[in-house]
């Protein structure tokens, strides 16, 4: 497997950025850590493990980014509009920096990215960001897998809603959404697969409140909800990418 590790300087953030490129070609994935997780977490958690088959076969090339929950959504104590906003400057350096790289990176390679997209993959708080990324962009993000995954923005900010934590909380801007907006009829041309277990720390409910808003919208997700031995945990999370990995690249 094709290992490489870049930084660079975020305007966006203010700051330094770290990534890493499992692959050499394929469609690009943008893989998001669990909760204040880390980019090399890809690779400490053996998640290359599991993707190694469709990435050595060039079917997938993944993009492993920062979080910056520590900041946003885990901040509990901190100003609830400074870190809407933190959130809001991470969303847009991933959207205006992380996404021209990936897209030039696939480009050079022959994908037709333009076509087919980005996908975003995700566990847990992940699985959220994941979400976020591929309902509100969703003519730059054609594909998802999130697992284990919660989608109000409630989860991280108590009750505490602004403009811009609104077009970050699925369950509130899609319910709100018209069966005919133009999003819709491109989310219908997209392919989204969401699972969750019933198990120990898993929540289904966030899961089913989001179906319930999608299948209203006529929106044709993949909801996915394995028994109540299904904990909220990696080794799980590594059966369903190799459960579901084949549907979305074979």
């Amino acid at each position: 497997m094709n290992i490489e590790q870049y930084s660079g300087y975020s305007n966006c953030l203010g700051q330094n950025f770290e990534y890493k490129i499992y692959g050499h070609g394929g469609q690009p994935v943008l893989f998001i850590p669990c909760q204040d997780g880390r980019f090399f977490d890809f690779e400490n958690f053996k998640m290359t493990d599991y993707w190694r088959p469709w990435i050595d076969a060039g079917k997938c090339v993944v993009f492993a980014i920062d979080t910056i929950d520590a900041e946003t959504w885990s901040n509990k104590d901190g100003d609830p509009r400074w870190r809407s906003e933190r959130y809001e400057a991470w969303i847009q350096f991933i959207v205006q920096e992380m996404v021209p790289i990936m897209q030039n990176y696939a480009r050079e390679r022959g994908f037709d990215v333009d076509e087919k997209g980005i996908m975003t993959y995700g566990a847990s708080l992940g699985a959220a960001h994941a979400a976020i990324l591929y309902f509100r962009f969703p003519f730059i993000f054609k594909k998802t897998l999130a697992l284990s995954g919660i989608y109000t923005v409630d989860y991280g900010f108590d009750g505490y809603m602004d403009e811009l934590l609104y077009n970050s909380s699925p369950v509130h801007f899609l319910a709100n959404m018209p069966a005919d907006h133009f999003y819709v009829e491109q989310y219908k041309k997209n392919q989204g697969i969401i699972c969750v277990g019933q198990g120990a720390w898993e929540i289904p409910d966030y899961t089913r409140h989001l179906q319930s808003i999608t299948d209203r919208l006529g929106i044709p997700m993949w909801y996915d909800y394995w028994g109540f031995d299904c904990v909220h945990d990696w080794d799980w999370w590594y059966k369903q990418v190799a459960y579901f990995l084949p549907k979305l690249f074979d």
